[in-house]
């Protein structure tokens, strides 16, 4: 048997190598999910001439195609040509056509970050003066729609089609080697490999729609799966398929050669699961180190399919990030799979071998290794990618983390639980046998003591007489067999292996009843079903999580965002002789009641004026509110008030371009916001007209 495994563990073993060698060498790092952090023209920026081209920088270098980034004017016409061109670093522009009459125009891009997640937004800018536009700034990225939750729902399955293929795989080697034998766990690890892989191949095909135009219809254009292929992204789909090649192959041998010797390896006691006495076996010890180390390196090169073309590839020390996300990423696997497998196991094993306390504590001290893999792996994730400890409450990523991480506290407590049932399990099992012993004595002793009680050299007499009438009945009724009588014998012996599995199947399913009556394993299937039920969310949230905008890189937008405002607010005071700029805080008393409004007038004298309403949130981001009303009032000519209703621009700006100021003056400039149906505040200012 040595001479045929051997061959076969090399095989695999040089496989995996091979091909996870070709994964990890591709592994590159880069830049974390890019945001936008300036442009030119800036947000809401009023112009004198109209530029040649429109500029934007990213906080990192982004993929760019023929339509990332669109030019609009008014009336919703493109007026950028030619292809985004990327001068230098992470800044990218687009020429735009010569005579542009004055107006409101709207940039919308749509780009592909490093780490692999589609970004889009809009905003606008003005020539001259702002005017109305038919063109909505808010308008529907590629990853919004159909596409966006098939997408969003194959990245769910492949994570959880690798956790039941890699955690299965380990609770079977480190854990319970007869669950090498046991249908349902066989089932369970190659249901894994199937979401794993259909998953996967869904991915590489919905991608391009996905990161482009998000049209169903996109989805099988080939052209577009050609230049998926050719990304980063595309790179890391096919190294997984090709590993999932080498999945299936230690996936045979798992439940072929290895579920052989463990069946034939090893002694009695291992029916209960603790599968000790099998490293006797040289040819069992070698095929199980071979599937350990290759199981290991396939886990390993599937968990950097993902670590190479998200997150951790991009941003800060990614050289060190990848190899710590994939020990995250086996960390998992092995937790929540080999949970998964237990609870099969415990709910579907065979009576003859059913999972024994023993194996239940090789799964908690593996579980225990687990936690304090993720634990220190998550809290340097959670540094990189937060950087610093508002971003927990004030960003979305940070907020999922803080779900994440309640998750795992109250999987942790429900897993102490079933460490209880473990022990008190074993407690019973140990109370179960003495008894047996004890009555097994007890029998012995009685057998003893009727057997010293008859002469030696003889037999009870009801022993002999019933043999001795035995053998004359036989002697007697000998001769009169018929050929009928021989011809019934090959039937009773047919009825008699029939009543044989009637009789097998019934003490299997008394065993059955007399395993599930037992108060402890009851108890303990209950507590790891909980743990698998908080495990099924813990991974949906774990799945968003790694679609979320990383908090570190949402603040640094949101600070670039601001400073854009800022300088679109000065850079449209400055224009023209005596420009006024007025900044008035605001609490409407309601809920996200608070906030800042900005006004600016130009050129701030007599006769018509251009005025500017900024709305920003308590943190500097640009919001949209109800209602914005402005009036004007000059008490010292008894003039007003004089009311004017902008008009809505973009986000957080409103605008309106022929404001009458009749005379110059000391102003009262009255603003009225209004968040809610009843929350409502009026603020004002001062300010030298003239």
């Amino acid at each position: 048997m040595t001479q045929t495994i051997a061959p076969r563990v090399r095989t695999l073993v040089l496989l995996i190598l091979a091909v996870a060698g070709a994964l990890l060498a591709g592994a590159a790092p880069a830049s974390a999910h890019a945001a936008l952090t300036g442009s030119d023209p800036a947000q809401g920026a009023v112009v004198d001439t109209a530029p040649s081209q429109v500029s934007l920088t990213f906080s990192e270098p982004v993929a760019v195609g023929d339509d990332s980034v669109r030019v609009l004017d008014p009336k919703g016409e493109r007026v950028d040509k030619g292809d985004p061109a990327n001068p230098s670093g992470t800044t990218y522009s687009v020429p735009l056509v010569s005579g542009l009459p004055d107006g409101t125009y709207t940039v919308a891009y749509q780009v592909v970050s490093a780490d692999s997640h589609p970004v889009a937004g809009a905003f606008t800018f003005s020539i001259g003066a702002p005017s109305e536009t038919t063109v909505s700034v808010s308008a529907q990225g590629s990853d919004d729609g159909l596409v966006g939750w098939l997408y969003g729902f194959g990245r769910y399955v492949s994570y959880a089609g690798f956790v039941v293929l890699a955690g299965g795989a380990a609770f079977v080697l480190a854990c319970w080697a007869p669950g090498a034998r046991a249908r349902a766990v066989q089932r369970l690890v190659v249901s894994g490999w199937l979401a794993l892989t259909a998953a996967t191949l869904g991915l590489l095909m919905l991608r391009g729609s996905y990161t482009t135009s998000g049209k169903i219809g996109d989805v099988f254009d080939l052209e577009l799966l050609g230049d998926v292929l050719q990304t980063k992204t595309g790179a890391a789909l096919v190294s997984r398929l090709l590993l999932l090649a080498a999945a299936a192959l230690f996936i045979a041998v798992l439940f072929g050669a290895y579920a052989r010797t463990a069946d034939g390896g090893a002694p009695d006691h291992a029916a209960e699961g603790d599968g000790e006495g099998d490293g006797g076996e040289p040819d069992k010890r070698d095929l199980t180190f071979g599937l350990a180390l290759g199981g290991t390196v396939v886990a390993a090169g599937l968990a950097a399919s993902w670590a190479m073309s998200e997150h951790a590839s991009q941003g800060l020390q990614a050289g060190v990030a990848m190899p710590v996300d994939v020990v995250h990423l086996l960390a998992v696997a092995a937790w929540l799979g080999g949970l998964a497998a237990l609870l099969v196991a415990l709910h579907r094993a065979p009576v003859e071998t059913p999972v024994g306390r023993d194996a239940v504590r090789r799964f908690s001290r593996l579980a225990f290794g687990s936690v304090v893999a993720l634990a220190v792996t998550g809290v340097y994730q959670s540094w990189r990618q937060l950087g610093s400890w508002s971003a927990f409450t004030d960003t979305r990523y940070g907020q999922l983390l803080l779900v994440k991480i309640a998750l795992v506290a109250v999987m942790v407590a429900v897993a102490f639980l079933s460490r209880r049932w473990t022990q008190r399990l074993a407690d019973a099992r140990v109370s179960v046998a003495t008894e047996e012993a004890a009555r097994s004595e007890e029998t012995e002793r009685a057998e003893e003591a009727e057997e010293e009680k008859q002469p030696a050299g003889t037999a009870p007499a009801e022993a002999s007489g019933t043999s001795a009438v035995s053998e004359a009945v036989e002697a007697a009724e000998a001769p009169r067999a018929s050929d009928a009588e021989k011809a019934e014998a090959g039937h009773d012996s047919v009825r008699a292996a029939q009543l044989a599995r009637q009789r097998a199947a019934t003490e299997a399913a008394r065993q059955k009843r007399l395993r599930d009556a037992d108060p402890n394993r009851f108890g303990l299937r209950r507590s790891v079903l909980a743990e698998a039920g908080v495990a099924v969310v813990l991974l949906a949230v774990t799945t968003v999580l790694t679609q979320t905008e990383p908090g570190r890189t949402e603040q640094d937008a949101k600070a670039a965002a601001a400073s854009s405002s800022s300088s679109a607010s000065a850079s449209t005071t400055g224009q023209g002789s005596g420009a006024v700029s007025l900044t008035m805080p605001f609490d409407t008393g309601g809920t996200n009641g608070k906030g800042v409004v900005s006004v600016d007038l130009d050129p701030a004298q007599a006769g018509d004026n251009a005025l500017h309403v900024y709305v920003e949130g308590p943190d500097g981001t640009p919001v949209d509110v109800p209602e914005v009303k402005i009036a004007l009032t000059l008490a010292a000519q008894d003039i007003g008030p004089l009311p004017v209703t902008p008009d809505h621009i973009t986000t957080g700006h409103w605008s309106a371009s022929t404001v009458q100021i009749p005379m110059a003056g000391d102003w009262k400039v009255e603003v009225t916001v209004r968040t809610s149906d009843i929350d409502q505040v009026t603020v004002s200012k001062n300010a030298q007209i003239g």
